[in-house]
């Protein structure tokens, strides 16, 4: 499974809707619900569905989806 398809999977359980389809452009105006505490959520799903820890750096100034599994990937490659 790719990263997006995981964080596809993170998401639609986040923010309970199966209907959600992340494109790199997503920010969190697109999708309903994610505020700043589901947000937290979120990052912390997304290091145990991945086996990483983010520090500050890695999350702040993210600004969009694209951007998210980029960092992922970068992390990834370098386990």
């Amino acid at each position: 499974m790719s990263v997006r398809d995981r964080m596809n999977k993170v998401f639609r359980e986040i923010f309970e809707d199966p209907t959600i389809s992340l494109k790199d452009e997503t920010t969190a105006q697109d999708v309903e619900g994610w505020d700043s505490l589901r947000h937290i959520d979120l990052i912390m799903q997304l290091e145990e569905e991945f086996g990483l820890r983010f520090t500050v750096d890695d999350i702040t100034g993210l600004k969009n989806v694209g951007e998210m599994i980029a960092m992922l990937e970068r992390k990834l490659s370098a386990k």
